[in-house]
């Protein structure tokens, strides 16, 4: 049954993004690769793609992703609006995150020495930042942007070298953040929240972006992150958090991880003044039940009657990009492969993203035991 649900999947898949090949021969391919990047192969490169499709040499797959005529931003496109169509709700979650991609020399674009959250260290490696749908039906990739750093943007040779677009220019991890929740606002994809980690948290600019269009977010900040209060002051989160009572603090689960429910004992404090009606500001923090020194925290905006259990689910739900990470690299190749070119890079992720969409896809329309709504062509 789940089988044939999945090939049924596949093949609506197939002719959704048809109309972004201009010949037969890479729209096939495309097909062939993503069922090789699914395929239970200890290595998903050129070599075992190609010798599991039944060719001779690894060519035809490595054309398919540096130099075939297809769109692949279409493609991107389609299966954000797949996922959404599939996955979607109206209390759905846009989830922001970065990982990385361990890589040997100096010639593959974005590639240098970084911390790379992947690693836990400094490593050689390139860096994508990515966005996540999330909502109670499923999980799934569904935009990505490869990081330049400055190394690279500063050298016009390298990165012509490489293939990158001439214009490119250096950008803050949350500027490609931005752009790609722009697309989803622009694509109407149904969803109420954002968050990410600090590293995008911390950005002041990212979140006045996002409030001057309304949407509401849980985003973590550092300790150290400066606030306006409610009485005209200027204090640090953990300033602010410190001057809680015991009382305000409630113990909440946000789910389920891979230990049993994530319990942590939970807190807010409203912050600025100037709230817009119906809208509000405020300071959330996150204590480790057995460690209670440790605390995260988070800088929220979103509808004035939300509640505290609402702002924790929300912060909970980011690890649901920690999961499509894993899941893409596990089960989708999302980190097998031998590309070096701008293109390449970007071929390859939208179609370990798409091969992640479906099985998400698949994955939730057998147990429901319902037809895909996506439309076939």
């Amino acid at each position: 049954m789940v089988v044939d649900v999945a090939v049924a999947e596949l093949d609506r898949l197939r002719d959704r993004i048809g109309g972004r090949f201009v010949r037969s021969e890479p729209r096939v391919r495309a097909r062939e690769y993503v069922l090789g990047l699914t395929a239970g192969l200890e290595r998903k490169n050129g070599w075992t793609l190609a010798e599991r499709a039944g060719e001779v040499s690894p060519d035809g797959m490595q054309r398919l992703l540096r130099r075939a005529d297809w769109d692949v931003d279409g493609v991107r496109d389609d299966l954000r609006d797949y996922v959404a169509e599939n996955l979607g709700a109206q209390d759905g979650v846009l989830i922001v995150d970065d990982t990385g991609f361990l890589k040997k020399g100096t010639r593959s674009a974005g590639v240098q020495r970084q911390y790379s959250g992947t690693a836990g260290r400094t490593e050689n490696c390139q860096v994508g930042v990515f966005l996540a749908y999330a909502s109670a039906r499923g999980h799934a990739l569904i935009d990505r942007e490869l990081y330049l750093p400055e190394s690279w943007t500063a050298d016009p040779d390298r990165c012509r070298a490489a293939g990158i677009p001439d214009g490119v220019e250096f950008a803050t991890k949350p500027r490609p953040a931005m752009a790609m929740i722009e697309r989803t606002l622009e694509a109407g994809v149904p969803f109420r929240w954002v968050t990410a980690d600090e590293a995008y948290g911390q950005a002041k600019y990212l979140r006045f972006w996002l409030e001057q269009r309304d949407v509401a977010y849980v985003l973590a900040t550092r300790v150290n992150d400066t606030l306006t209060t409610t009485d005209f002051r200027q204090a640090r989160a953990d300033a602010l958090i410190a001057q809680l009572p015991a009382r305000a603090w409630r113990r909440l689960s946000v789910g389920a991880g891979a230990h049993g429910p994530r319990e942590y004992d939970w807190a807010r404090v409203p912050i600025r003044v100037l709230w817009e009606p119906g809208r509000g500001h405020w300071l959330l923090a996150r204590r480790s039940i057995t460690d209670p020194g440790e605390i995260a925290y988070y800088v929220c905006y979103g509808p004035r009657r939300c509640t505290l259990l609402d702002l924790a689910w929300i912060a909970g739900t980011r690890w649901r990009i920690e999961e499509c990470f894993q899941q893409a690299k596990n089960e989708a190749g999302l980190d097998h492969y031998q590309v070096r070119s701008w293109r390449a890079w970007y071929a390859h992720i939208t179609l370990s993203m798409l091969a992640h969409a479906w099985l998400a896809v698949t994955r939730s329309l057998a147990a429901k035991g319902e037809p895909s709504t996506a439309p076939t062509t």
